[in-house]
Order: structure tokens, then C-alpha cells, then sequence
């Protein structure tokens, strides 16, 4: 097939398996639908924080049920989907595999049937959460165990799959964004494991493994997948090599060594032991170490290159996702000391916090990747409008959004210390909530253009374009 000079995704994609090329995108694509969907019942409860008695009468809709359905859709629908479906291509690339049959037959099987799997176990989550059937007081471990398993499955299978193209590579070294898949897969096994057994189900020694869960979920699967992804995905936009492999090594040991014991931070004056949160206020702080090894890496990187970003669609993305890992993750560690947490625990701060690292961070890393990287693997191109409006709609609408929860976080947090009645400080956090429903709409009206232009560059551009050429 002759392909069209002079357009440089055409040529980069002329030579993928389409059998792998529609594999990755069927990932894509399906947690792009569960971001629409995960999105919609967000901004169900940011206007019902506004207005409790919006379809008060439906238990099934009560804010108990849908807020853990928003959340993990969000985690394992929309971010675990599409890092993983990212991360096929990148560990196919970063060890020079051929594109031609990037994967086995049967190994292409496998992917799609975790695909599957991944989708099956997200659906029957939100619905049993929906229906009541909810793990109660489990933060993101909400889901009934039959729920997570077909996911923990699918997790098996891609680590595995991951594996098998790493032993094959045509190079002597391992690239660090196949270190940090890898491990990522390893890693969300042991702490799914934890999560869900049942020796120590009640009581304190639960609220042990609640913290474990909940910070481990995020910082040992969504941060090391997040971050490999970067490390293949910026150079290659940038066309010239990371600053520094030495910083992603010393990023990588150290962030396995601090990031599996600072979840107790979350029980900071709490009846928890209190070797583990002084532990876990330590391993918080030295965070930073790991953290700033990878952002200053990448910035370094993109040192000089302001016209290169300023005249791409998928650079600022990235720009803005590593600069949101830099500083989420030290508001993090700020967060966790403990004269911090006298004005801020548990109150809309931490919310605001939450969304800022797991959007700001991740989810702007995700689309930088996956708008820099789909193109060349379909040689079709997102149209450059609607991504501007995306960017400009998600940045707007999670800064309003975080600056609201972070403003009315502290106002709820003084009236506390003050000792004054707890609806005095619903009272006053309200005006708040409007901020946050107002930020989650431009938010969920981004995605919209997000999930179109993700449409716009699945696979089949080759015969589009041809087609279109002969007639």
C-alpha cells in the first residue's frame, strides 16, 4: 500500500499489526465510555451537595450507592482501561518489537479477553453497588469481591502478557517504562490480595489495610503506570532522549521503598497504632525524593522546547500532567503533617486533593499520551479544535473545582477547631458545593469532546483515506 508523503502519522503507523492496533483501541475506547459514564454520576452528586433532594426518591441513586460507583469507574473503568491499553503499545515500542506482529496470535486473544474481562467486572460493580450490594466502609474496595475478581483476572493476564514481550525484546536493556508496567501489575496484585481477603475484616486492623488499599491503589498502580508511560511518550514527542535515566532508576527504587507504608497517614488522630502514622508522616515526606526525581527529569526534558509544546495538541497535556504530579504529590506530603491535618482532616480539602492528583496528574498524562501515541499506531489524527476545547474545558474545570473544595475544605476545617455545631460548618462550606458542580460540569462537557476526538482516531484510517482519494 502506498502511503501518502509528508504526513507523518501515516508512515508511523504504516507498518502496525491492525489486529493490535484494534485491540489497543477497543481499551481505549471502552474506558473512554466509562468516563462518560463515571462523569455523569460525579456531577449527580456535585448538584446534589448542592441541592440533597435531586432524585431523593430513588435508593438505588442515593449518594451512599452512587458516589463509590463514580469513584471506582473512574479508577478501574476510565484510568486502569486506558493506561493499560497505553501500555501494550508502549512496552511494543520501547522494546523495539516488530510492529508487523508486535504479539502472538493467541497472546492477542488473551488481551482482548482481559479487555473484556475489565469491562465485565466494571459493569457488575456499578450495578451491584447500585443495588445496595456495596462493601461497605471500604474506600475504592467498594465492589463485592465478584465484582473485582474478572478485573484482578484481567490484571494477571496483562502482567503477564507484559512479561512475555519484555523476555522477547530485540535489545540487551529493559527501557524503564517496561520497569515501571511490570512492576505495576505486580504490584496491584499484592495489594488487591490485601484488600480483599477476609483475616482482618473489623475494627482497627482493618483500618490498617484500608489505608494500605487505598493509597497502594493509586501510588503502586495508577503513578507507576502513569509515569512509564511519560517516560516513552515524552521523548518520543520531543524527538530526543529523558534528561536522565539515572533520575528514573533513582525515581523508581525509591518510590517502591517510601510509597507501600505512607497510607496510614489518611488516620492521622486516630486509636491507630502510632508508630504507623509517625511512620507514615516520614515516608510522606521523603516522597519528594522520588517524585521530583521523575518531574525534574521531565521538565529537564522539555527545557527549551516551549515552540515544540505551544504548537502541539498533545504536549501541553503532558506538561500540565507532569507538573500536577509535582505538586499534588508534595501538597500530599504537606498534607500529612500532622499540624496540617489539625485544620484539613477529613474535611472537602482532601477531596479536592484527591481529584487534583488522580485528574491534574493522571488523567491529563493520559491524554497527552494517548493523543500523542494513538496517531501513530492508526494513522489517524484527532481534529486539533475539539482537543483545544478539551484541554481548555478540563483545565478550567478542575481548577475551579480544586480551588473551591481547597477554600471551603479549610473554612469547614476552622469552623471545627472553633467547636461549632456540625451544621455550622455545612452551613458555611455550602456556597462551596457550588463551585465543585460548576467545576465538574465544564469537566464532564470536556469529556464529551475527549471521548469524540478518541472516536475520530480509531483504527480504519488507511481505508478512509484511500477511499476518500479515489473518488
Amino acid at each position: 500500500m502506498k502511503i501518502p508523503v509528508g504526513i507523518p502519522v501515516f508512515v508511523a503507523a504504516a507498518g502496525t499489526n491492525p489486529n493490535f492496533a484494534k485491540m489497543v483501541s477497543r481499551w481505549l475506547i471502552s474506558a473512554g465510555v466509562w468516563l462518560l459514564f463515571a462523569s455523569v454520576v460525579g456531577l449527580l452528586e456535585a448538584f446534589r451537595l448542592v441541592d440533597p433532594e435531586i432524585l431523593a426518591d430513588y435508593a438505588w441513586l442515593t449518594f451512599g450507592r452512587m458516589r463509590p460507583v463514580h469513584t471506582m469507574t473512574m479508577l478501574f473503568g476510565w484510568a486502569s482501561m486506558a493506561l493499560v491499553g497505553l501500555a501494550f503499545y508502549v512496552v511494543a515500542k520501547s522494546t523495539l518489537a516488530p510492529m508487523h506482529e508486535p504479539m502472538k496470535k493467541a497472546e492477542l486473544f488473551l488481551a482482548n479477553l482481559a479487555m473484556v474481562l475489565c469491562n465485565v467486572g466494571v459493569a457488575v460493580g456499578a450495578v451491584a453497588m447500585a443495588m445496595g450490594d456495596v462493601n461497605a466502609g471500604r474506600e475504592y474496595r467498594e465492589w463485592p469481591w465478584y465484582a473485582m475478581a474478572p478485573v484482578f483476572v484481567a490484571v494477571g493476564i496483562c502482567g503477564l502478557l507484559f512479561y512475555r514481550m519484555v523476555a522477547r525484546r530485540a535489545v540487551e536493556g529493559i527501557y524503564i517504562s517496561c520497569w515501571f508496567v511490570m512492576a505495576a501489575c505486580f504490584w496491584m496484585a499484592i495489594v488487591v490480595v490485601m484488600g480483599y481477603q477476609t483475616f482482618w475484616t473489623a475494627g482497627i486492623p482493618d483500618r490498617i489495610v484500608d489505608g494500605f488499599y487505598i493509597h497502594n491503589a493509586v501510588g503502586m498502580w495508577f503513578t507507576p503506570l502513569c509515569v512509564g508511560m511519560t517516560y516513552y511518550a515524552l521523548p518520543k514527542l520531543l524527538n530526543k532522549p529523558i534528561y536522565s535515566y539515572a533520575l528514573g532508576v533513582l525515581g523508581f527504587f525509591t518510590h517502591l521503598v517510601f510509597y507501600t507504608v505512607i497510607g496510614t497517614h489518611h488516620y492521622i488522630f486516630t486509636p491507630l497504632p502510632m508508630i504507623l502514622q509517625t511512620t507514615a508522616v516520614i515516608c510522606s515526606v521523603a516522597m519528594i525524593v522520588p517524585v521530583w526525581a521523575s518531574t525534574g527529569n521531565f521538565l529537564m526534558t522539555m527545557k527549551g522546547e516551549g515552540l515544540a509544546i505551544s504548537h502541539s495538541y498533545s504536549l501541553p497535556f503532558l506538561f500540565v500532567g507532569v507538573v500536577g504530579y509535582g505538586l499534588a504529590s508534595v501538597q500530599g506530603s504537606a498534607e500529612a503533617l500532622r499540624f496540617v491535618q489539625e485544620v484539613l482532616h477529613f474535611t472537602h480539602y482532601t477531596v479536592g486533593h484527591a481529584h487534583f492528583a488522580m485528574y491534574v496528574f493522571v488523567t491529563f498524562l493520559i491524554w497527552g499520551c494517548i493523543y500523542g501515541l494513538v496517531p501513530r499506531m492508526t494513522g489517524r489524527e484527532p481534529p486539533i479544535l475539539l482537543v483545544s476545547i478539551h484541554f481548555w474545558l478540563a483545565l478550567a474545570g478542575i481548577a475551579v473545582y480544586v480551588i473551591g473544595l481547597s477554600v471551603g475544605g479549610h473554612v469547614q476545617g476552622e469552623s471545627w477547631l472553633e467547636g461549632e455545631p456540625m451544621m455550622e460548618s455545612v452551613r458555611v462550606s455550602a456556597p462551596y458545593m457550588v463551585w465543585r458542580a460548576v467545576g465538574g460540569l465544564l469537566m464532564v462537557v470536556s469529556h464529551i469532546f475527549f471521548f469524540v476526538c478518541l472516536w475520530r482516531m480509531r483504527p480504519g484510517a488507511f481505508t478512509m483515506a484511500y477511499a476518500g482519494a479515489g473518488k
